[in-house]
């Protein structure tokens, strides 16, 4: 896989009805530094997603650096053997790290120093204009720009406004409601919201809470061609091992071809 992909590259995927697999390895670098050493390696957990079926590694470098560190993302980057999606805060500080190592997609997600994970969307519509000024510096970069947000038409055209790329619909909400086999009105926001943005000419991507038991209902949304997937994948391989984790979640996805 090369790391320069386009957004052209990535509207011929969504032609074929293709979704692509992003793999969050955060959590390998969690269990490693946890003893503070060098195991599990990051890089290591790449290879093995990649050579599993994976379309993208995705890696959240926190203020906090609670897991992915700055040394990772280098790596990460420097490899070229994979496309990275980096997750990340809209500052400046973490902006001149994308800038720097030019991930081939930065993903602006909300974040919070006291939350275990990303707990919903990014207000875009209240953040409009730092959010425009921020995805400008990635873009002229030559990164391309998603925006994690709910599946809300308000925020859609939030994003198209900054100039975006693309949207990631928070799906964290669905994945509760699945839980409580309550979930029919959610994925409809979902397909609403979706097909909107496809209409307005953005790439749609979703994520957060996604497993082998919820996912199918996802990919079977017609305009969505992406999802990221963390940690579902790592939990499974905790049993399995990571390759089989990883060509599992990919062979469910395969079935909506």
């Amino acid at each position: 896989m090369k790391q320069s992909k386009t957004k052209n590259d990535i509207k011929e995927d969504k032609t074929a009805r293709y979704i692509r697999l992003g793999v969050n390895i955060d959590h390998t670098a969690t269990l490693r530094n946890a003893r503070g050493g060098f195991e599990p390696d990051p890089l290591q957990a790449a290879f093995v997603c990649r050579d599993a079926g994976c379309d993208q590694i995705t890696v959240h470098l926190r203020e906090d650096r609670r897991h992915i560190t700055d040394r990772d993302l280098e790596i990460l980057t420097r490899a070229g053997a994979f496309p990275i999606n980096l997750e990340m805060a809209a500052v400046d500080e973490i902006i001149k790290i994308a800038v720097k190592n030019k991930p081939y997609m930065a993903t602006l997600v909300p974040e919070r120093r006291a939350e275990r994970t990303t707990e919903g969307g990014l207000d875009a519509h209240a953040s409009r204009k730092t959010l425009k000024t921020q995805i400008k510096k990635l873009k002229d970069a030559g990164i391309l720009v998603s925006l994690f947000i709910e599946a809300e038409k308000k925020q859609i055209e939030a994003s198209l406004e900054t100039g975006a790329d693309a949207i990631e619909i928070h799906t964290g909400r669905y994945a509760e409601c699945f839980n409580r086999n309550d979930f029919a009105a959610e994925l409809a926001r979902i397909e609403k919201a979706s097909e909107f943005a496809h209409c307005e000419g953005l790439l749609v991507n979703a994520g957060h809470g996604l497993n082998y038991f919820n996912v199918r209902n996802i990919c079977a949304v017609k305009h969505i061609q992406e999802l990221n997937i963390g940690h579902s994948i790592i939990s499974r391989s905790v049993f399995y091992g990571l390759h089989e984790a990883v060509a599992s979640m990919k062979s469910i996805m395969l079935e909506f071809k």
